[in-house]
């Protein structure tokens, strides 16, 4: 024993990380190549081969960038980032199969040549306006975050003439009684845009996402919805891309509604 060195003192030993696991299913989806469904649906098939040999369990452990992964014989090299702006139609689902058979907002983009996109966030059926699609998980859940992500901004016509005390009311919020009973709905901001002879548009943000909140939070004052139109997401507006069309982001637009997660 070193004299020098007191007792009970150990050597400073490096602690390595023990590399990431998680399923074979999840990899392919956040490899950004399908939905984690789909890939569980490959994977059964016979379609997935993990260092040269079929692979049919989805929670087959993967550690990233140690494995080789091939699908229909084909090497799986990681997929190049997609972010796209789609000006959602009225009357599309925002899903990526119906089991009603309805039409999508995947209709937009057939024969785009496109790689597997996941839509980010949500519009209902009767809703319009932006939507974005991407196939990296990761940006679309900074995105989406409830407590972090970048504020929605909707145009919103409705069947009554609303005061500056309705408006108050909007923001100050109000319990929910119907099916998510107990649930707080508010709008972060809601001002008059313009108004006619029997309905009016406001512009309502949203600093949170909850499943028809504007609907759910005008419906709390017997306010029906007779248009609802996202014009922003963020600091990106919906601006002049017209109704069923689609465009990509900047690189600089991408980073800007997700910064990349710091160290």
């Amino acid at each position: 024993m070193n004299p020098l060195k007191p007792k009970g003192l150990m050597r400073n030993t490096p602690v390595r990380n023990s590399p990431t696991r998680q399923g074979l299913a999840r990899t392919l989806s956040k490899l950004g190549v399908c939905s984690r469904s789909e890939a569980a649906r490959w994977i059964l098939a016979g379609r997935v081969a993990v260092d040269g040999r079929v692979e049919r369990d989805p929670e087959h452990p993967i550690v990233r960038n140690q494995h080789r992964i091939a699908v229909d014989g084909q090497p799986l090299d990681a997929t190049p980032r997609v972010y796209l702006a789609l000006n959602k139609p009225r009357g599309l689902v925002t899903s990526t199969r119906d089991e009603r058979g309805r039409d999508t907002v995947y209709r937009c983009l057939d024969g785009a040549g496109l790689p597997w996109l996941a839509p980010v966030g949500r519009l209902d059926k009767a809703s319009e306006g932006l939507l974005l699609l991407s196939n990296d998980p990761e940006w679309a859940a900074r995105v989406t975050d409830p407590g972090h992500g970048p504020d929605k901004t909707y145009h919103v016509q409705v069947d009554t003439l609303p005061d500056a005390a309705l408006l108050a009311a909007l923001v100050g919020g109000v319990t929910d009684a119907g099916a998510d009973a107990g649930e707080r709905l508010h709008a972060k901001s809601a001002v008059l845009l313009r108004a006619g002879e029997k309905n009016a548009w406001l512009e309502i943000v949203l600093d949170e996402g909850r499943n028809r909140q504007i609907r759910r939070l005008l419906a709390a004052f017997d306010i029906a919805v007779l248009r609802l139109i996202r014009v922003a997401i963020g600091n990106l507006a919906l601006g002049a891309l017209g109704k069923g069309q689609w465009r990509e982001l900047s690189a600089a637009e991408s980073s800007d509604l997700a910064p990349p997660a710091g160290p």
